[in-house]
């Protein structure tokens, strides 16, 4: 019997963005897009969601109190509307776990998170984002956050 053969992919866009934009990004690997979306939307999501996030949780460690840097845990939700006066809009409910390493610490990407993943150290937010990704133009339209929510 002969075994199969593996041809790597590289046809998936996403993967590339991760190549390009290190670990950070695995965490929402398990992502699929959500809803009644046709594939045209669903293409959208998957190819331009990772560098939102990325921004997203960029801009919430920017505003944050907080010393240390937090990451994303985990994507609850996310959808994407087209505006006549903002264009592509992102929307998602990201929740973060708080990691041992300072904000503004060079590596914040392989930083591991706190070890007691408790009430304290996540918080839930959602995010509105105008976004041009392909151009690397976002802008943060809304955020809400809740302390210490646990999903």
């Amino acid at each position: 019997m002969m075994g199969r053969q593996r041809r790597c992919r590289w046809a998936q866009p996403w993967t590339l963005l991760l190549l390009l934009l290190g670990p950070q990004l695995l965490v929402t690997h398990g992502w699929r897009p959500q809803g009644n979306e046709n594939s045209e939307n669903r293409d959208t999501l998957k190819l331009y969601f990772p560098a939102v996030v990325e921004y997203a949780s960029h801009m919430y460690n920017l505003k944050s109190q907080d010393r240390n840097a937090y990451k994303v845990l985990r994507v609850l939700r996310s959808w994407r509307e087209w505006r006549e006066e903002k264009g592509l809009v992102f929307s998602m409910e990201l929740q973060f776990a708080r990691t041992r390493c300072g904000k503004f610490d060079e590596d914040i990407d392989n930083c591991p998170f706190q070890a007691t993943p408790d009430m304290n150290n996540t918080v839930t937010c959602f995010f509105t984002v105008d976004a041009e990704p392909w151009k690397t133009e976002f802008q943060l339209l809304n955020d809400t956050c809740l302390e210490g929510s646990a999903v």
